[in-house]
């Protein structure tokens, strides 16, 4: 709370998932979708579910009207009981994959999910958050025009129960030493080609609870893969009293953190001059946010 505080005192968005009081975001003028390149990469993405029906559908729904030509949608439900199928029944079926079967939680779902998955770039998109339009055109078009970009992110917009927005992480570009002290990176902006994946073990550490998506990268880290950031809005992540980010921060979260942290942020002078880094990172964090373009989302 204190941290929050003081980031808010000196202006800094990120980590901060309460910002402002919630405006109405009108999604349609995030961003124009670009034109379609040939052949552009298949995509597999995944949706790990377990009783989301009260937003699941608004994640489909955001997937979907990407309208991209190459997609392969699996969505991976650990046996929900809350009519989340009546809403998954709703949706073509033909446009989605759905997998129903009992799993010992998120990182395993994700993992069942990529078993089924043929796709060269990869992804996953929690059951509550949202890809804002043209993302997926955005992140195809630039791994067929970069190939030697491994992985990719952009930008978030924070969102509550009702889909309007309460901020933004606006990220001042990539930083590989940044990643081994902490992780910003927007997990739902987050995708990767299947070669790097195939090389840091092909798939998901599932004896953790919550840092899954930091344990990710950092393997991708080790593993020399190259990063990319767009510095644009390509995702929204939905805060609200059941989500994982508040139900199992103190109880999984700080611990799985700092053991990430231990292993891969050095020690004495190393974890000093990372703490410094850190503070720069967050001043042109500062920076990028305030020469951001306001006007993409609708107050």
């Amino acid at each position: 709370m204190e941290n929050a505080l003081g980031r808010r005192f000196f202006g800094i968005r990120l980590g901060v998932l309460q910002q402002h009081d919630p405006r109405p975001f009108i999604h349609q003028i995030v961003k124009a979708c670009p034109q379609d390149s040939i052949d552009l990469p298949l995509i597999s993405l995944v949706t790990p579910s377990l009783n989301q029906a009260k937003y699941i559908g608004k994640t489909v729904e955001s997937v979907l009207g990407q309208q991209y030509p190459s997609l392969e949608y699996i969505i991976q439900d650990a046996c929900s009981q809350d009519g989340t199928h009546e809403v998954l029944r709703a949706f073509p079926q033909e446009a989605i994959k759905v997998y129903v079967e009992k799993d010992q939680g998120q990182a395993d779902a994700i993992n069942r999910g990529f078993l089924h998955s043929h796709g060269e770039i990869m992804a996953w998109l929690n059951s509550d958050d949202l890809l804002l339009p043209g993302t997926l055109h955005l992140v195809g078009n630039f791994f067929q025009r970069y190939p030697g970009v491994d992985v990719v992110y952009g930008n978030r917009i924070i969102i509550d129960s009702n889909s309007n927005v309460i901020g933004r992480w606006i990220l001042p570009g990539h930083d590989a030493n940044i990643l081994r002290f902490v992780d910003y990176v927007p997990q739902e902006t987050l995708f990767w080609r299947r070669s790097i994946w195939e090389r840091v073990g092909g798939r998901i550490d599932d004896t953790l609870k919550f840092a899954i998506d930091w344990e990710l990268l950092l393997r991708f880290f080790e593993a020399e893969a190259r990063f990319a950031h767009l510095p644009l809005l390509l995702g929204a992540f939905r805060v609200h009293t059941e989500q994982k980010t508040n139900t199992l921060i103190c109880t999984y979260g700080f611990d799985e953190m700092r053991q990430l942290r231990n292993r891969y942020g050095g020690s004495g002078l190393s974890r000093l001059i990372l703490f410094f880094q850190h503070i720069f990172f967050l001043v042109k964090h500062k920076v990028s946010d305030y020469q951001f373009p306001h006007n993409l989302y609708c107050f």
